[in-house]
């Protein structure tokens, strides 16, 4: 059984699960699945090809599952996958994806999503995730577990942020941050490591350590930033930083934020 409120308009169709509460005013397409214990505050739209996981709670006017803001798009059947736990805040808006880039914009768990954020086609977002308020992900991008993104950031499209890192406020990121990078400046600097993060999630002081001599030795050493990586894959026996240098050598369509 499901609370909805009187006033609030459910196309035929969509799909709500036991236990969810759906506020006064709120609209709801025909291809929309809500997981069980789903809350809407008043006023949310969720629309597309949109699937929302157990327990999420969006707030007022947020508006979920629209078409992407790209011109290239035609109205293609595309997607969009939002995990369980979310809290997803007033004024937020998440696209479905593109054709294009996979078709499919995913959101994975227990992620705190603040008033006003943005994020658009494609992006593919992990666990645990901060994005706060007014920040925008653009399309493509992919953003890795326990992830902090400050307010005011934009995140250029194709960007990955490796997982741990934090992006200070009012921070234009451009390029790739490595896992437990700590970005901050107006043009986005790698500015060393996310230590506190990494001390919070209670992670070794033998790991921490060897990251801190990773991150010196790809700013100091010798040859390309890639090059430095390879022999780092070498000589670590850390996972912290073998999981840092697997970032470094993925695919990528962007260049990295390296060490100022």
């Amino acid at each position: 059984m499901a609370g909805i409120h009187p006033s609030a308009v459910i196309a035929e169709g969509a799909v709500i699960g036991d236990g969810c509460t759906i506020g006064p005013f709120c609209v709801i397409g025909p291809d929309v699945r809500l997981g069980a214990g789903v809350t809407l505050k008043s006023h949310v739209v969720i629309d597309g090809d949109t699937h929302i996981g157990d327990d999420t709670t969006i707030f007022s006017f947020a508006v979920i599952g629209e078409i992407p803001q790209d011109l290239k798009f035609d109205g293609e059947k595309t997607r969009l996958r939002i995990g369980a736990r979310n809290r997803i805040r007033e004024h937020v808006t998440m696209n479905t994806g593109t054709a294009n880039g996979g078709g499919e914009t995913r959101i994975g768990d227990d992620g705190l999503f603040m008033a006003g954020c943005h994020i658009a086609h494609d992006a593919q977002i992990g666990d645990r995730v901060i994005i706060v308020n007014s920040s925008a992900i653009a399309g493509h991008c992919i953003i890795e577990d326990d992830v902090i993104v400050g307010g005011l950031c934009g995140v250029h499209q194709f960007v990955r942020i490796g997982r741990g890192a934090i992006i200070g406020a009012v921070t234009m990121v451009t390029n790739d941050v490595v896992p437990h990078g700590l970005v901050q400046g107006p043009r986005g600097v790698l500015d060393g490591l996310n230590l506190i993060g990494l001390k919070r999630k209670g992670v070794a002081r033998a790991d921490i350590t060897a990251l801190r001599a990773a991150f010196q030795m790809l700013k100091d050493g010798e040859g390309t930033f890639q090059d430095r990586a390879r022999r780092l894959a070498d000589e670590s026996d850390s996972d912290y930083v073998q999981q840092m240098v697997a970032f470094i050598l993925g695919d990528t369509d962007r260049n990295f934020l390296t060490p100022g």
